[in-house]
């Protein structure tokens, strides 16, 4: 039996244009459920799940700064607020996930690890926060903060002021032999939400920091620890292109790491949406890995077959 990891996108929880009620994240989850149970029920796979965070952090620090703002109620810093989400996404998939194997008769035990992310307290990242995070703000309100609570903030693109975090690259979980023992044992393992809480380790302690981490690139890093043989991203589009967006744009199907790198040096993958997705799935054949795949998620079970999507390999 081979291992995948599932690497979900933010469609697999949160749909464009949608509120964010608990309703309507709970019915986009059902769904993506049903994908992963199709995986599951070919019985050639193990399923290890990871997932994103972003919208759903977004959504809690606006509540909290409201809350600070109204009722004096003290925000909780960054690494909590990734913890709380975890939390939260990860009970959501992990009753789906619990309720669409019984409707088909399967009783398998499912169980999410709220996973904390080793990173560097050197990487450059922490030099230079690019990550956007949280409400806007007007000029004089975002430069109070920042001088209040220590905060880098920039103008985003004409539509008002945030504060920026780093994005430091991750090197493993701490968690990850709680994850390896879980999977042996036979469960569906949920991990490394939102790439997880960051931390870093001082004088033999851990710690956590205000960052944000990718999680297809923590994604990637759980896949190793498993031991998995494919990868998947699985996102709102079918796969990555080249030339994105041009008269000359063309989907990638099957694919060598070497040529992927290639392409991604040359710069053809956005930074804050499909390079990471890249970067994740040239580095799993690198260590390693049988196969990586970036499809989009309601083909994913065509996907995880190499019938459709963006098909990565050592050649």
């Amino acid at each position: 039996m081979k291992r995948v990891v599932i690497a979900l996108g933010g469609n697999a929880i949160l749909q464009r244009g949608q509120k964010g009620t608990y309703e309507e994240q709970m019915a986009n989850v059902m769904e993506t459920a049903k994908q992963i149970v199709d995986i599951i029920l070919k019985g050639d796979y193990e399923v290890v799940i990871t997932h994103g965070n972003g919208p759903q952090v977004g959504a809690l620090l606006l509540h909290m700064d409201a809350g600070q703002q109204t009722y004096g109620i003290p925000a909780q810093s960054m690494d909590v607020a990734g913890a709380m989400t975890q939390g939260q996404i990860g009970y959501m998939i992990g009753q789906a996930l619990i309720n669409e194997l019984k409707r088909r008769g399967i009783h398998k035990p499912a169980a999410t690890i709220v996973t904390q992310t080793l990173v560097d307290k050197n990487d450059p990242a922490f030099q230079n926060p690019s990550k956007p995070v949280g409400p806007f703000y007007d000029e004089e309100t975002a430069k109070k903060l920042a001088k209040e609570k220590g905060w880098v903030v920039v103008e985003d693109s004409g539509r008002g002021w945030r504060r920026v975090v780093p994005s430091p690259d991750p090197k493993g979980h701490v968690e990850a032999p709680v994850i390896v023992d879980l999977v042996e044992k036979g469960f569906i393992v949920i991990a490394s939400g939102g790439g997880g809480v960051p931390v870093i380790e001082e004088n033999g302690r851990l710690k956590g920091v205000e960052a944000v981490i990718d999680k297809d690139l923590a994604g990637e890093r759980l896949a190793e620890e498993v031991n998995a043989d494919v990868f998947m991203i699985l996102t709102d589009v079918n796969g990555a292109a080249i030339n994105y967006g041009k008269p000359t744009e063309r989907w990638l199907g099957e694919v060598t790491a070497e040529e992927l790198r290639k392409y991604y040096e040359e710069g053809h993958f956005r930074k804050g949406s499909m390079g990471p997705k890249v970067l994740a799935a040239i580095r799993f054949i690198e260590w390693g890995g049988e196969r990586a795949v970036i499809a989009s998620l309601d083909r994913a079970v065509e996907a995880l077959e190499g019938r459709t999507g963006t098909q990565v390999s050592a050649g």
